[in-house]
Formats: structure tokens, C-alpha cells, sequence
């Protein structure tokens, strides 16, 4: 098969690259780097430095592919509050872009990664597939839009279509120098820096977390059973439900760090209690957890410490600045 990969310069992208590769399929993918580092796109897929949005580009890029995994947004909850032109501009209208070509060009199977924002604050944890989405952040509201995009287009023009709903996904190739996203990896860069990690809030928020090798034979099969065809399917732990507090000691335990937390102002739009059901995974993909939250970290340090710790790069641009704004980002607290 071709597989063309959106994103494959970052970390879920390069990861389904590798899996597509060590299968013998026909790997090709892009990427803007606004997210991604091009040293994680594995050697073997063909490369091309072009933002989703560009749809000449992407008719191009699609011509005689036979399935399309669209990994890349920019992923930023907590920030598209304060910058939700870009973020949007990178969720849905990116979607809207790649998602047309691949029509144009008869793509048969289209693989949407959304994301657990989808589902905002519900009234019970987990979350299951069947509830009424609530998305309360322009990012989480974004990639909802997107996949109702996608159902009307591909019902239209025939494209199978498949929603995945990965979440909290942690590993080696996350980007860990970026202030606005990803805290396990902002927790383990402070960390290994000798700096204290700052926390949102009061850090009672609860999350589950799931190591990236656990979820990509999930994501893989998505590309190839029928069953799964016009599915959405969340993907991703439903255990070791953790503070973040007990992320941050967990980490500081695993370094032997003396931990003092730095606690600031909570971000507005966060949702308390995320974590979501796997049942549906376990029963259509064999889902199963091989990796600990304390394995999946001592992983990520590893790599961190290999790469070694970077300073953090303010990156992108705050289009909204006032009293709401996290000083950590108006300051460059990290």
C-alpha cells in the first residue's frame, strides 16, 4: 500500500511511519514543523516540508495513495484560548484541505486522529464513544468540527473513513522544548535542568497516560480492517487514572529530584476529570497496555537525556494578550 502520513515529522507520525515501513508499505508524509522535528522522520518514508493547508500541494502529494493517516494539528488546548486563529487554521482547516485532496485523488481509507478534547467536561469518566461531544476550547471544538467534515465528505464521495481518538499519548520523539503543551515532557526537560516543574491550577487535575508503543499497532489496524470502517474509537489507557501532582512526583522519584512545585493561576477552559473508556479498542483492535505510566516515563527520560535537555523555544505567537493570559508564557517562566 501507499500510505501518505500528515504530520510524519512529529511524534504520533513518525511512529505510524516506522510501524507502516517495518510492514513494507509505501511511506511518504509532510510536515510544517511547527510541531515535529525532521530527525524523527524515520529513513525509508519520502519527506516533504508543506503545510497541510496548501491544497495544491497536498492534490499533488496524494496522486495514487491508497491511504492517508492525518496526525498533523496543532495541538495546543491551553493555548488556543489565547491564540485560536492558528490553532484552528491548523485543526479544521488543514483537515478541510488534505481531506479534499484525498477525494480528488480517490484515496479508498482516510484515518482521522482526533483527539479526547472532543468530549469537554461530561458528567461521568470515562468517556465513552457514545456520548454527546461538549469540546470547550477552540482546539477541542476544532477538531470536533473536523470530524463532522470529514463524515459529510466521505459520505458524499465514498471514502472510508475512520475516527481515532488517541489521548494523553507520552514517549521518545515528543517534543520537549515546547512551553505550550506536552507536561510530561516539560516536567522531565525542568527536571533534568535542575529547575523546578510549574503546575496549573492545584494539580488535582486527573489524567491517564499512555505510552505510544501500547496505541500504534491500534492505529495501524485502522488503516486495514473492515470492521472499523465509519468508526469512532478511543485508543488509550483506562488505568492508572493520576493527578497531575502524582505525574510530577512520580517523575521526581523516577530522577531522584527533591520536588517543591511551583503552582500558578489554573488555565481557563481546562477540563477537570479526563480520562476515556478503551472497552471499544480492547474489543475491535486486542487493545492492551505492555507499558506502566512509571516504565512509559523512564523511557521518555532516557531519550531526553541522550538528546539532553533543551532550552524552551516560545514558538508561536499569543494573538490574545490580557489578565488571563498564563504569565508563565508572558514571562517565559519555563
Amino acid at each position: 500500500m501507499k500510505v501518505f502520513i500528515t504530520g510524519i515529522a512529529g511524534f504520533l507520525g513518525s511512529h505510524i511511519a516506522d510501524a507502516m515501513l517495518a510492514d513494507g508499505h509505501e511511506v511518504s508524509g509532510c510536515d510544517n514543523l511547527i510541531g515535529g522535528y525532521v530527525d524523527n522522520v524515520p529513513e525509508g518514508a519520502e519527506y516533504y516540508q508543506v503545510d497541510c493547508c496548501d491544497l495544491e500541494a497536498m492534490k499533488r502529494l496524494t496522486k495514487g495513495v491508497d491511504i492517508v493517516y492525518h496526525t498533523a494539528c496543532t495541538a495546543y488546548e491551553g493555548l488556543s484560548v489565547f491564540s485560536p486563529t492558528m490553532v484552528c487554521q491548523n485543526t479544521y482547516m488543514n483537515t478541510v484541505s488534505i481531506a479534499t485532496a484525498a477525494v480528488i485523488n480517490r484515496v479508498k481509507r482516510f484515518v482521522y486522529c482526533s483527539s479526547m478534547a472532543r468530549y469537554g467536561t461530561q458528567e461521568i469518566v470515562p468517556f465513552t464513544e457514545d456520548m454527546v461531544c461538549r469540546p470547550q476550547d477552540p482546539y477541542g471544538i476544532s477538531k470536533y468540527s473536523a470530524e463532522q467534515f470529514l463524515k459529510c465528505l466521505c459520505s458524499v464521495h465514498g471514502m472510508e473513513l475512520v475516527i481515532a481518538v488517541p489521548h494523553n499519548i507520552i514517549g521518545p520523539r515528543q517534543k520537549y522544548d515546547d512551553p505550550f503543551r506536552n507536561v510530561a515532557s516539560i516536567m522531565i526537560n525542568l527536571m533534568l535542568q535542575g529547575r523546578q516543574p510549574i503546575i496549573y491550577g492545584d494539580g488535582t487535575q486527573k489524567r491517564c497516560f499512555s505510552f505510544v508503543q501500547d496505541d500504534i499497532y491500534c492505529l495501524e489496524r485502522l488503516a486495514f480492517q473492515d470492521d472499523v470502517v465509519g468508526e469512532v474509537i478511543n485508543i488509550g489507557p483506562d488505568e492508572e487514572f493520576v493527578t497531575i501532582n502524582q505525574l510530577a512526583e512520580t517523575i521526581a522519584r523516577l530522577l531522584d529530584f527533591e520536588l517543591h512545585p511551583i503552582y500558578m493561576q489554573g488555565r481557563p477552559q481546562e477540563v477537570k476529570m479526563a480520562t476515556c473508556s478503551a472497552d471499544k479498542a480492547r474489543k475491535l483492535l486486542g487493545y492492551h497496555t505492555e507499558y506502566s505510566l512509571e516504565k512509559g516515563l523512564e523511557q521518555m527520560i532516557n531519550y531526553i537525556r541522550e538528546k539532553g535537555t533543551k532550552k524552551f523555544r516560545y514558538h508561536l505567537d499569543l494573538e490574545i494578550v490580557n489578565g488571563k493570559t498564563p504569565k508563565t508564557w508572558l514571562n517565559r517562566m519555563f
